[in-house]
């Protein structure tokens, strides 16, 4: 349970960009989500995930804490930034530009920023904690385990598909495959939804790890806002159900 909290309340930011694939929809700028998370139906956590537009660049912010009970042994107190340059033409998002990622996880910190040079296929990782600087290889159309997670919103989704991604996770680049599991109604305490079941298969350590079989459910509309997500853990599983927040299209 220790360590899968934080990949599931972070939200599920892996996924996919595919340019060989239509935009199908776009969603709310600004957006804010607030899940609540369970560890086998035992609340463990809060989580919240925002875009907002600052200037030309978007600014995407995933925070994740632990529960009062939990903090009492193991606190959770993580926050994950990812800024995306403006996109063009079919493509509204653009590349990240930074990665920053600040985590407490009981014993564990981790302090890095990640700068992409998309032109230059690099992406530099200061250790803010460790006073390091390594350079990575990287694709042109490499993004973090966070930005990654807009894109894939804007993607078509077809049942029995699969979506691919190139994610850099601060230490290894992994071309991501995403699945299309299928439609199903998925019904939560803000109601009934129809969404589309989609698992990406996984080998990094950004906003879901390794942590088992994911699963995430996006309404089938053309906000795909993530309204569950499930990851298996070697005791139970951990939950994330959306609770709340501002996501939908303000009126005129």
């Amino acid at each position: 349970m220790k360590k899968a909290l934080h990949p599931v309340i972070c939200s599920c930011g892996i996924m996919l960009l595919s340019l060989f694939t239509s935009v199908a929809v776009a969603f709310t700028i600004p957006e804010r989500l607030v899940y609540d998370i369970s560890w086998s139906g035992i609340t463990a956590g809060t989580a919240t995930q925002e875009i907002l537009r600052d200037g030309e660049i978007l600014r995407m912010v995933s925070t994740a804490r632990s529960a009062a009970w939990l903090s009492a042994f193991f606190t959770v107190d993580d926050r994950i930034e990812s800024l995306m340059g403006k996109g063009s033409g079919d493509f509204p998002l653009g590349l990240p530009v930074t990665y920053s990622e600040k985590v407490h996880e009981g014993p564990t910190r981790r302090h890095k920023l990640v700068t992409f040079n998309h032109r230059q296929r690099q992406a530099v990782v200061d250790d803010l904690l460790g006073k390091t600087r390594v350079s990575f290889p990287v694709t042109p159309i490499t993004h973090d385990s966070l930005s990654c997670f807009y894109f894939a919103r804007m993607q078509k989704m077809e049942p029995g598909t699969s979506f691919y991604v190139d994610v850099f996770d601060g230490k290894r680049l992994h071309n991501t495959e995403v699945k299309v599991i299928g439609r199903e109604t998925v019904k939560t305490g803000l109601g009934k939804f129809s969404t589309i079941h989609i698992t990406p298969i996984l080998k990094t350590e950004g906003i879901f790890s390794k942590t088992g079989d994911i699963h995430i459910w996006l309404t089938d509309d053309e906000r795909r806002i993530p309204v569950k997500m499930r990851s298996k853990v070697k005791i139970g599983s951990i939950t994330a159900t959306l609770t709340g927040g501002s996501y939908w299209p303000e009126k005129k």
